[in-house]
């Protein structure tokens, strides 16, 4: 009985679950629609967690280097959390501190401040006849004056006239109006909860990110493995590196940050106390923690020591002097400090970086502008690794999105010739004309025969193209003297269109510095009607350009009637720009054309015209004239 159940089972199919369908635009958008009203709509509840998220990835790295020392997790966990809480304590303990004793020394520097601002009033006013505000003060004035006295308006009487007064004892008296005294009905209860409600807000907060804190570093292992069967387990590698990229990213970010914040921190605290500004150490220690809000944050740091320098000094030189030291700093953070520990740290481009700040300052206020790098960071994560979310990281990441070839393809079809130049310089910078034309010009070239393939390149922008890459050509290569009549001449010819004859353009450009007289010559003077006006004689070489490697059957004609009007014994090279150079192009082209040679790339050709023996006679030359 147990056998035949055995074998029934065996026999049965064993079910194979199906792939879930690719998710639709719509439903896309609708799900990160209720994602952003569940982040508004709960702030209360998941700012804490977002915040103890943070503080879990700052330090875990101590809390599992403690338990290396066998201390144990819950000693190592409650060691570190307090001592992090005690040092945020230490912390606004200073900062109010400072602060108190800044408040006691205010009202001694009113004097100064109303010196100032009286300074500045009687400069306004004493310049000319009274300065700019005195004047278009007195001008509406006296329009206002004259306006009244034309329309005879006249202000109110303040008094009625004496006839319209009741007289005295004439008619009834008024009755009293009853007035009620009524006791305000709040208790003290309610007098503590609005009194005491917005100060215990942050303290309650304080509290749910502390517990919060404590029991992600206590089960962050049974977190990590239920965040994997969430995302999926049936694919651990995928999201094994989801989860590994995000923390390593906010982590060495947040790492990074505190670094950057105290080389900034520090040279401001030192340089307000060198200047004599008060209380140097509280606007350090203000500086290193505003600079974790970006962009605001360092705008408010510089605020504050800068007004009370205007209000401490008597002259305008300790403000000067304060602006230029946070200018200083600022420049030597942003261009020295940064990129020298940042590098690619975040991920993020700066223009995402913008935006996020003012989503998520959107949403959670303060806290969100705080948070908004590092949760920005693990949405471009995310989307690195879910397909239906790789939007994000063409949006907020900081990788490119084109390659080289579609970037200068498209400033050609705007006719943006600086542009294309650009992209062109970087890449010729690299590895030179070479390295640009395999990598980039070719490339560029292919794209646009593709799309003229397809019919998505109409003719103006075929032409475009083709005259912006001639244009780019001439820009590129340096002035040269031109070759001698007695070099050897290589026939360059565009096979089929424009963007052949480009190519072929380029490929004359790589021959000329060589010693080789190269001549362009686009497919109509190849024709069947026109090749006649050929010279026969005096040609080395023929070099066929073609885009598109498929295109032999017109070759072989090409072929054919080349030979007939040069002869047998001018060799013809075959160029098929986009054809793989390891693929059986080469052999089978030739089999099918005829041609004596096959090149797949711009050294290919090159190194095919020596095996041709026609740079060979270029070097025998300046052998001879040696």
């Amino acid at each position: 009985m147990a056998e035949d159940t055995a074998r029934r089972l065996q026999a049965r199919p064993i079910p194979v679950p199906k792939a879930a369908p690719p998710a639709s635009t719509q439903t896309t958008l609708l799900v990160i629609a209720l994602v952003v009203a569940t982040l508004y709509l709960g702030s209360d509840i998941l700012v804490p967690i977002a915040l103890a998220v943070l503080l879990t990835f700052v330090l875990a790295p101590i809390v599992s280097r403690l338990e290396r020392l066998r201390l144990g997790r819950v000693p190592s966990v409650l060691a570190v959390v307090v001592l992090v809480f005690a040092g945020i304590a230490g912390f606004g303990m200073v900062v109010g501190g400072q602060i108190a004793d800044l408040a006691n020394n205010l009202p001694s520097y009113q004097k100064n401040v109303h010196d100032k601002l009286d300074s500045l009033r009687s400069r306004a006013t004493s310049a000319g006849s009274g300065g700019v505000v005195q004047q278009a003060t007195e001008a509406f004035r006296d329009l206002k004056q004259g306006l009244e006295q034309v329309t005879g308006d006249t202000p109110p009487a303040a008094t009625a006239p004496t006839s319209a007064l009741p007289a005295p004892g004439a008619g009834a008296a008024r009755e009293p109006v009853p007035v009620r005294i009524e006791q305000d009905g709040s208790d003290a209860l309610t007098i503590i909860s609005d009194v005491l409600g917005p100060a215990m807000a942050p303290v309650a907060t304080a509290g749910m990110v502390l517990v919060f804190t404590i029991f992600m570093l206590l089960q962050r292992e049974d977190l990590r493995d239920r965040l994997i069967r969430l995302a999926g387990s049936g694919d651990l590698s995928r999201t094994t590196e989801a989860m590994n990229d995000a923390g390593e990213r906010v982590s060495r970010y947040l790492l990074m940050q505190c670094v950057v914040n105290v080389t900034y921190g520090l040279p401001i605290g030192i340089g307000l106390w060198l200047l004599g500004v008060p209380n140097p150490l509280l606007w350090g220690m203000l500086a290193t923690v505003l600079r974790f809000i970006p962009f605001l944050g360092p705008a408010i740091a510089a605020a504050f020591p800068i007004l009370l320098s205007f209000a401490v000094d008597t002259g305008w030189t300790l403000p000067l002097l304060c602006i230029a030291l946070f200018v200083a700093v600022e420049l030597f953070s942003n261009n020295v400090v940064e990129p020298w520990l940042y590098g690619s740290a975040t991920g993020l481009s700066s223009l995402a970086i913008i935006v996020a700040a003012v989503f998520w300052t959107t949403l959670w206020g303060p806290v969100g502008l705080l948070l908004a790098t590092p949760l920005t960071v693990c949405l471009v994560v995310l989307g690195r690794h879910v397909p239906q979310l790789h939007f994000l990281e063409v949006m907020l990441g900081d990788r490119p999105v084109l390659p080289d070839e579609a970037k200068l393809y498209q400033r050609l079809l705007a006719r943006d010739p600086i542009e294309a130049m650009e992209i062109a310089e970087e890449k010729m910078s690299k590895g030179g004309l070479v390295e640009a034309g395999h990598g980039l010009l070719i490339p560029t070239l292919s794209l646009a025969e593709q799309d003229r393939q397809r019919n998505r390149l109409n003719p103006e922008g075929r032409q475009a193209v083709a005259e912006g890459m001639t244009t780019l050509l001439d820009e590129m290569m340096e002035s040269s003297p031109p070759a001698a009549e007695d070099t050897p001449l290589v026939l360059c010819i565009g096979a089929r269109n424009d963007l052949d004859e480009a190519a072929a353009a380029l490929l004359g450009h790589m021959l000329r510095p060589r010693g080789l007289r190269a001549d362009v010559i686009p497919c109509e003077k190849v024709s069947v009607r026109s090749i006649a006006a050929l010279a026969p004689t005096g040609v080395s070489a023929v070099v066929l350009s073609y885009l598109n490697p498929s295109a032999l059957s017109h070759a072989r004609r090409l072929v054919r009637r080349l030979r007939l009007h040069f002869g047998p014994n001018v060799p013809i090279l075959l160029c098929l720009w986009s054809a793989h150079p390891e693929a059986d192009a080469p052999e089978h082209a030739i089999s099918q054309t005829t041609a004596d040679r096959v090149a797949t790339s711009l050294t290919g050709a090159v190194t095919q015209l020596e095996e041709l023996g026609v740079l060979a006679v270029v070097e025998a030359e300046k052998a001879s004239q040696a």
